[in-house]
């Protein structure tokens, strides 16, 4: 896989969904899967994800067990090979398979999705199913009703050990013989009946002996009054085991015959089982199906990073490509900076895998020949590369493939080195880069670019929100507005002197303080448009509720005054009737 795509970690998602799957080739080719790079390719994956999404909210979801790869078994019996019993009964599971998936899709007739063609060329088989289950007990029994020849040859089997047992009874409860045997037991030596004797009596019995016990004090005789029984039983299990090698030729002949089409259906019930693998992690993500664009936007409602627990994912919305190419997200650390970025590049894969995003409805993501990334702090131990050598060894060849139909995402960019000289070579790479026409996002924590960010038309300021009062970050990404140094009123709220903060206040230049407050005014500004923003969404949801509360009274009104009309409708009737009943009498 892609080093940008295990970066963003699109190996871990796979993972998830090929857990999902019920055989080992689904499970492989779900890891194998690669992103598609045509809006009209992402779209058709989508479609056929999102109707195995509706499918099982409305019928479950269909079964794919006892599917397996039996191509070789069925290749070789096409050539005319023999299978075995456990090969023969992988075919029937496979056949039992596919046939249970036509009639799970069965329920859905006349419900036309973008998997019915896909379940149109399934082709069971319940005769060969049928004919091998019935044949075929275990891997290692096959059943009496294979043939009529088999259960014969079966019948005078039991018929002649009933014999033998019978007349070796009579020797081991004969008193004559008593005193020879070692126990008064029944068993067998190579397929033989015998009977335990005691070393010293071994003529006392006549009978052919069979095997010695360890010790030697026992020795295993046939006696001669069973050797004709025994004799007949070896040629009838062998009789019996030509009959079985002869219905497992004729049962692979058979499944010969149909190896082309059961194959074509396995390989049609694999790619189903793949889809449903990826609309199963759907449902467990709450995911939804995007609309896919081809220019670059992304806009991203409620989005989650998938492999962030669920109770401590913090949903976010995110934009890039519409109004700006180029987001610059600033902020302290572990605010979710990086969250942030991984969130944008690894939903925008999933969606190009045929993958429902962790989004809220009217989301929009594009599709991308190329999707960028440097993001983490590993250093190239095998390289001697430091942390900043590292990271630019990655942005060089960053720019040699970067083009306009490119996604790139930077972690700390121009970091690991001196703030001056990084913070000019992080606008002078952000320029190269948005010169080559890509859409840009990175994170940062030089001041330098949250004022080129402002000064420049396309490049637009994000942060990841931070409250000082509780010291904690909130996770939620705010566009445009560039990340606040939040260093002196952190240390304040630890219990830093104030004589200190504000003598650090002091030493910090005019220009970077007058900045600091303008952000600062800012995010003040912001906080209170949100704040009056959540106070009119409340008053319009209570104007809604008492909107809806009026309705229904009045509903309830016209619907009671109904009913009073009808009764007194009813009631003038009866007095008329009455009436006229009376004057008729």
């Amino acid at each position: 896989m892609d080093k940008n795509y295990r970066a963003l970690e699109l190996d871990k998602i796979l993972d998830l969904v090929a857990a999902e799957t019920t055989c080992d080739d689904a499970a492989e080719a779900v890891r194998s899967i690669e992103p598609v790079k045509s809006a009209g390719e992402a779209r058709l994956l989508l479609e056929e994800t999102d109707a195995a999404f509706v499918l099982m909210s409305k019928f479950g979801g269909p079964s794919f067990r006892d599917l397996k790869n039996v191509s070789n078994p069925l290749r070789r019996a096409q050539a005319g090979g023999s299978l075995g019993m456990r090969e023969l009964l992988d075919v029937a599971g496979t056949l039992r398979s596919i046939r249970s998936l036509q009639s799970w899709h069965d329920k859905s007739a006349g419900m036309r999705t973008a998997l019915s063609d896909r379940f149109s060329v399934l082709t069971p088989n319940k005769y060969l199913e049928e004919k091998i289950f019935t044949s075929i007990i275990s891997e290692e029994e096959m059943a009496d009703a294979a043939s009529p020849a088999l259960a014969a040859i079966r019948r005078k089997i039991r018929n002649a050990s009933a014999r033998a047992r019978d007349q070796l009874d009579k020797l081991v409860r004969s008193p004559s013989h008593q005193k020879h045997l070692q126990e008064s037991i029944i068993t067998q030596r190579g397929g033989r009946y015998v009977v335990p004797v005691k070393a010293e009596f071994r003529g006392e019995v006549p009978g052919l002996v069979h095997d010695t016990s360890s010790s030697g004090a026992t020795v295993f005789i046939e006696p001669m009054s069973v050797v004709e029984a025994n004799n007949e039983i070896r040629v009838l299990q062998s009789e019996e085991l030509e009959e079985i090698n002869r219905i497992l030729r004729e049962l692979s002949a058979e499944a010969g015959e149909f190896a082309d089409g059961i194959i074509h259906s396995y390989k049609c019930a694999v790619e189903l089982n793949v889809i449903f693998a990826k609309a199963q992690t759907a449902y467990r993500m709450k995911a939804v199906t995007p609309t896919v664009r081809e220019d670059g936007v992304t806009e991203l409602h409620a989005a989650r990073h998938p492999l962030i627990h669920k109770e401590k994912v913090v949903p976010t919305d995110i934009s890039l490509g519409k109004s700006f190419d180029t987001l610059i997200i600033t902020g302290p650390n572990t605010g979710g900076k990086t969250v942030a970025l991984k969130t944008v590049g690894l939903l925008s894969l999933m969606a190009m895998c045929g993958l429902m995003i962790p989004a809220g409805e009217g989301s929009e993501v594009s599709v991308f020949d190329h999707i960028l990334a440097d993001i983490g702090d590993e250093q190239s131990i095998e390289q001697s590369l430091s942390t900043f050598s590292a990271h630019m060894t990655n942005i060089i060849s960053i720019l040699k493939a970067a083009d306009e139909k490119s996604l790139v995402l930077l972690d700390e960019l121009g970091a690991g080195t001196d703030p001056v000289e990084g913070a000019a070579l992080a606008a002078a790479i952000i320029e190269e880069l948005r010169g080559k026409g890509v859409k840009l996002a990175c994170t940062t924590h030089y001041a330098e670019l949250k004022a080129y960010a402002l000064q420049t038309p396309g490049v637009e300021n994000g942060c990841c929100e931070f409250d000082v009062e509780s010291l904690r970050p909130t996770y939620r990404l705010l566009i445009g507005v560039p990340g606040k140094s939040n260093a002196f009123a952190i240390s304040k709220r630890l219990g830093l002197e104030e004589r200190i903060v504000d003598r650090a206040g002091e030493l910090v230049s005019r220009e970077s303080s007058e900045f600091e407050k303008v952000i600062g005014r800012l995010e003040e500004d912001r906080r209170k448009l949100q704040d009056e923003l959540e106070l009119a969404k409340k008053a319009a949801a209570r104007a809604r509720d008492s909107i809806r509360e009026a309705e229904a009274k009045q509903a309830e009104a016209g619907v009671q005054a109904k009913r009073e009309l009808e009764q007194a409708r009813k009631e003038a009737t009866d007095i008329v009737a009455k009436t006229r009943r009376q004057a008729d009498a």
